[in-house]
């Protein structure tokens, strides 16, 4: 986790791709929630450098196009530096002095359907990722796992998204950045019933929620990496369960589970807040 020294609260869960460059005006700092270095460059003009993926420029191209532009950071083209390719991206941090940061990882799955196959055709078993579930929950692995110490990458996948809300709730907080706790959530989510989802696959696609105490928040679909267009099979509904060989992701089933808990969480703090002034008039 790499956060600037002026930031008294950073917290992550998980390891996943999330970066933020995070500019005062010609003071720059980086915010990463988790994941790998050396994938972002620092850009001039409002712009972050993402290393590239063509994937990712692909969906990036295509969406700026279409109606969820507005929800999408601004793709500026490719650039070049050194040995790498970095994709061109909005800095949705720009000029904010008191940002608090949220992560959600939308989906009821959080995997590839090709991952999922390739792992089954090349059923090895891999130590790494049965040493990564003996530590977030010993008694996670079979017993004849157990014995050979080892776990095969579709089990893996699976299983992994049983440890948080991903598969009950379609969604998880992956990381979050706060400075100060905030009196009040003013956060207001920005997708409506007549937004175009496009015929899209979102796996380990988030929503970056960016609120700054002077301001509401904003939302914003964020990394495509593993976005891919739909066969020719029929259209995606996003919102029934996901079952093998649909491609159905649950986007939707998360994005209604997460307005629900945001409605609750808001309603929560407004009554508490309505309390403590009460307090506060009854002792003066």
């Amino acid at each position: 986790i790499m956060c600037p020294s002026f930031v008294p609260q950073c917290r992550s869960w998980k390891t996943y791709l999330t970066m933020m460059h995070w500019s005062l005006r010609r003071q720059s700092s980086w915010v990463q929630l988790g994941g790998h270095q050396g994938n972002f460059q620092l850009s001039e003009g409002g712009e972050v450098l993402k290393r590239y993926s063509e994937v990712e420029a692909k969906c990036l191209d295509c969406l700026m196009r279409d109606p969820l532009r507005p929800f999408v950071p601004q793709y500026h083209g490719v650039v070049t530096r050194g040995e790498h390719c970095y994709i061109r991206l909005e800095d949705l941090l720009s000029g904010l002095r008191r940002p608090v940061i949220m992560d959600c990882k939308m989906g009821v799955r959080t995997y590839q359907v090709e991952e999922l196959t390739k792992a089954r055709t090349k059923a090895t078993l891999r130590s790494d990722m049965y040493h990564k579930m003996v530590n977030i929950d010993p008694s996670a692995p079979s017993d004849e796992e157990h014995k050979k110490k080892g776990v095969t990458k579709w089990r893996y996948l699976q299983w992994r998204d049983t440890t948080s809300s991903t598969s009950t709730l379609g969604f998880r907080i992956e990381g979050i950045m706060v400075r100060v706790k905030p009196s009040k959530i003013t956060a207001q989510l920005m997708l409506s019933k007549n937004t175009h989802l496009l015929q899209l696959t979102f796996a380990e696609h988030s929503l970056l929620f960016v609120h700054e105490y002077s301001r509401k928040a904003s939302v914003w679909m964020i990394d495509f990496g593993k976005t891919s267009p739909v066969p020719d099979m029929g259209e995606l509904q996003h919102n029934v369960p996901w079952a093998e060989g649909s491609r159905e992701d649950g986007y939707l089933i998360g994005l209604t589970s997460l307005i629900t808990s945001l409605s609750q969480a808001i309603s929560v703090a407004s009554w508490q807040q309505e309390g403590s002034c009460g307090e506060e008039k009854r002792v003066t």
